[in-house]
């Protein structure tokens, strides 16, 4: 027994050294790794650049309202109270009036029936002073979002969701795209990101942003990776992209092991 504990104890000494030495040694490179991403890591600033951007199109709304005699007219259509989309619809009436724009606004209840939607759908369709139309989503569960969407004229369907669009989108001919998507590509582009030629992991396959941002960055040459909740090994997929876009609505999704040395990194999110 005296034998087996002197044997025992410089072993586990060392032992615990060696632990030590080991933890000490990946505290470091994990410190210069934090270090060396902090000293290459550049904070877009995402608020300058939609400030610059809204005042251009500030300037572009006095422009037309000069040459057609009219300003341009916005409308949003809310259905029902949630208070999110209540937060959402507010923000852009406030950004179309410092545009401005003219405020076409439709509150209606959240017994609205679907035909009552789509005649104003209609109305708005008609109106030649209305150029835009946002209809806030989701709507309330006993209305049919698609049909809804279906119903807007496709030359004034500003959020980019019509099939028209959509598919106009796919082939590359000019047409209306989703404000976020469109959103990351100014964002890179007017903070000088190179997109062509960069290897692009976008996190999500939505309709609203996932696969619209993707469609947008392999049009401007990107090699683009569309990632999702079935696809094996997603820190090996986005640890080599140079661009990440996470756009599944969930913060801290993307981990900071994942990202490799001086990759760009967005994550879609609403700040109101």
């Amino acid at each position: 027994w005296n034998l087996q504990m002197r044997s025992s104890r410089p072993r586990s000494l060392f032992h615990f050294e060696h632990d030590q030495r080991l933890r000490r040694a990946r505290e470091a490179f994990v410190a210069a790794v934090t270090e060396e991403r902090r000293r290459v890591t550049r904070i877009i600033d995402g608020k300058s650049v939609a400030e610059a951007i809204q005042a251009e199109v500030a300037a572009k709304s006095l422009d037309f309202a000069a040459r057609v005699g009219r300003k341009p007219g916005l409308a949003t259509i809310l259905v029902g109270h949630r208070p999110d989309s209540a937060t959402y619809v507010r923000a852009k009436r406030r950004a179309a009036e410092e545009c401005h724009f003219v405020d076409l606004h439709e509150s209606l209840p959240d017994n609205t029936s679907q035909a009552e939607l789509q005649e104003i759908i209609r109305q708005l369709n008609a109106n030649d002073m209305c150029d835009g139309i946002l209809l806030q989503l989701p709507l309330p569960s006993h209305l049919n979002e698609r049909a809804a969407i279906m119903a807007i004229d496709p030359s004034k369907d500003v959020d980019g969701f019509h099939p028209i669009n959509s598919g106009l989108l796919m082939q590359k001919q000019e047409c209306f795209v989703p404000c976020t998507p469109m959103g990351i590509i100014e964002l890179l582009t007017r903070s000088n990101i190179k997109i062509a030629g960069a290897h692009a992991a976008v996190i999500g396959r939505s309709n609203i942003v996932g696969l619209p941002v993707a469609m947008l960055l392999q049009q401007r040459n990107a090699t683009v990776t569309i990632c999702h909740s079935q696809t094996p090994n997603l820190p090996e997929e986005v640890s080599r992209a140079d661009i990440v876009v996470a756009a599944i609505g969930k913060a801290c999704y993307v981990q900071g092991s994942w990202i490799k040395p001086a990759p760009l990194s967005l994550t879609w999110a609403s700040t109101l």
